[in-house]
């Protein structure tokens, strides 16, 4: 299969990680829950964990790999006051300022 598509995701936290199977079918997000998450990998989307925090998601269907990306996202979108969780690459978070004294 030749990808024509990359995507990148970072993980950010304190012990949040990632990881794949050897075939890089199921992926395995670390995200501070007390349960193991296992995400089944559609077979138009590849995923590699080139960092422990770093996921790139590649196929040709652009549909199909944006959709995954989000589905990963969803279990730890970014938090609006430290910003720990789940982002992609290339996107800016706005943070909230926190109480004032």
């Amino acid at each position: 299969m030749e990808a024509k598509l990359f995507c990148f995701l970072e993980i950010i936290g304190v012990g949040y990680k990632a990881s794949t199977n050897p075939q890089g079918s199921i992926l395995y997000p670390k995200l501070g829950f007390s349960h193991e998450i296992r995400l089944q990998v559609t077979s138009a989307v590849r995923v590699f964990c080139f960092k422990p925090n770093l996921i790139c998601r590649t196929g040709i269907d652009h549909q199909k790999v944006t959709q995954f990306a989000a589905s990963i996202k969803s279990c730890k979108p970014p938090e609006v006051y430290k910003g720990k969780g789940i982002q992609y690459r290339n996107e800016i978070l706005h943070k909230k300022q926190g109480k004032k004294k």
